[in-house]
């Protein structure tokens, strides 16, 4: 019973290494959503967006009139002159008292107490153009960010069959050093028998030397796609193990004649946004050809420790305690409406204007490029599609040919009926044939990718597995 129990504890721990030890695939969906959650620029352009909208927030609520509440208790002088007045969007009204013949340095404690409004209320259309303006900008951000959503899925996924492409040539160049390798033994064996010369001992340790090389080159090149992988992902760079369905099948569903459409492509929606974003500083600029009307409100409360009778006829009718000099004893209010109008403001705005709208034209001359190049690349897309499922067709024939001629030149070669360079250079045409093979699959997806990058549609990669 207890040798029982000791050997299902066995299985049950060497069971769990290896489900422990075995990675799970990273499937090429799973690598694009890393991307989106992990890419520090998408990171970025959406904080932008954020920021943005809280912008358009604000400039809504400028809108609102400033209501100011103010207090303050002081200690000085009085000297001053009659009659009301009021600072635009200031916090006092300048009420004071007697006027005496001669500057006094007299002082004692006073007070304000105030509350202010004042409402810019009618601006044609200042206000409503600076949300627009702030709109556009949100819009602009936006696009920005999911234009590089949609350029990060693109990358990632080109990344990730270029690594897949990396990890089967590694592959391939192994299969040929162990063919190298077993072919040496078979030559070593012939020459220490003195059915075959030297010479080809040292052939054959040349060729597995050949195939180290390139075994290596092929890792390092894997290394090297595996790191661009990783950046895209946002992740720290490991062995990666990918699906391999993009080098045993190719889309269902492909067609290299379909006309595509780039009106609605994100880069092109993100250059309209700079464009438009352009134009409604046109529109803001030009609301300040024309004045502002602000209605403001003023009510305010004072204290002083100089009495009613304080002036040339009593100039000792003041007192300098602290509490008689705070406490309120006489109000003012003042309401009223105004017309603001910097009069040589058009003459800077036309400038500034004429500015942006050169700009706009700037904007639109990128646009055009881009929607140019978009379309030449989606024209590439189709050619590509079509040489590469031209390659898809003819890998097998040669593959199926190179290892039959391999085969062949082996068996003559081990019965002295066939030379070493014969051999190898069957060996050569066999690993190009496999590596052809695999290639010819990755380059499928790999035009598709590039359609689907011209369009602007990535569910057209994406939803073909």
């Amino acid at each position: 019973m207890l040798n029982t129990r000791n050997t299902c504890f066995f299985i049950l721990l060497v069971f769990c290494s290896y489900t422990a030890s075995a990675q799970k695939p990273l499937t090429l969906k799973d690598a694009i959503q890393s991307a989106l959650n992990n890419y520090g620029i998408i990171k970025a352009k959406a904080n932008y967006v954020k920021s943005a909208t809280a912008n358009v927030k604000e400039s809504q609520r400028e809108q609102l009139p400033d209501f100011n509440i103010s207090g303050q208790q002081d200690y000085g002088t009085v000297n001053g002159q009659f009659g009301p007045s009021y600072g635009y969007k200031g916090f006092s009204v300048a009420s004071s008292g007697p006027t005496l013949p001669n500057q006094n340095w007299t002082a004692a404690f006073g007070s304000l107490y105030l509350a202010n409004i004042s409402w810019d209320f009618f601006s044609f259309g200042k206000a409503k153009e600076k949300v627009k303006v702030s709109r556009s900008i949100l819009a602009e951000n936006t696009t920005d960010l999911a234009q590089e959503q949609f350029e990060d899925e693109v990358r990632v996924s080109s990344a990730y069959l270029n690594l897949l492409a990396a990890q089967q040539l590694s592959t391939t160049q192994q299969k040929n050093l162990d063919r190298a390798i077993a072919l040496r033994d078979v030559v070593l064996a012939r020459v220490k028998g003195g059915l075959n010369p030297g010479v080809d001992s040292s052939l054959a340790n040349a060729e597995v030397s050949s195939a180290r090389i390139a075994l290596t080159n092929a890792q390092d090149f894997v290394q090297v796609q595996a790191n661009q992988l990783a950046q895209f992902m946002g992740v720290v760079q490991k062995d990666f193990v990918l699906d391999t369905l993009f080098v045993t099948t190719i889309p269902k569903t492909i067609d290299p004649q379909t006309v595509v459409n780039t009106d609605n492509h994100p880069l092109l929606k993100f250059y309209q946004s700079r464009i438009g974003y352009s134009d409604e500083l046109i529109k803001y600029y030009k609301s300040f050809y024309y004045p502002t009307f602000s209605f403001f409100s003023t009510f305010q409360e004072r204290g002083s420790g100089f009495n009613s009778a304080y002036g040339l006829a009593n100039p000792g009718a003041f007192t300098q305690s602290y509490g008689p000099g705070v406490d309120p004893t006489r109000g003012n209010y003042l309401i009223g409406i105004g017309l603001f109008w910097n009069l040589s403001t058009p003459l800077r705005v036309k400038q500034q204007i004429e500015a942006q709208h050169f700009n706009s034209l700037g904007l639109q001359n990128e646009y055009e490029v881009v929607d140019q190049n978009l379309k030449n690349q989606a024209i590439l897309a189709e050619t590509r599609i079509q040489n590469a499922l031209k390659n898809y067709r003819e890998a097998p024939i040669g593959l199926k040919a190179a290892s039959d001629a391999y085969l062949q030149k082996t068996v003559l070669y081990k019965n002295g009926l066939a030379t070493i360079v014969d051999v190898t250079q069957a060996l050569y045409a066999l690993n190009r044939a496999e590596t052809d093979s695999y290639i010819a699959y990755n380059n499928v997806w790999q035009a598709l990718l590039l359609k689907s990058a011209s369009s602007g549609d990535f569910t057209t990669f994406i939803n073909e597995f």
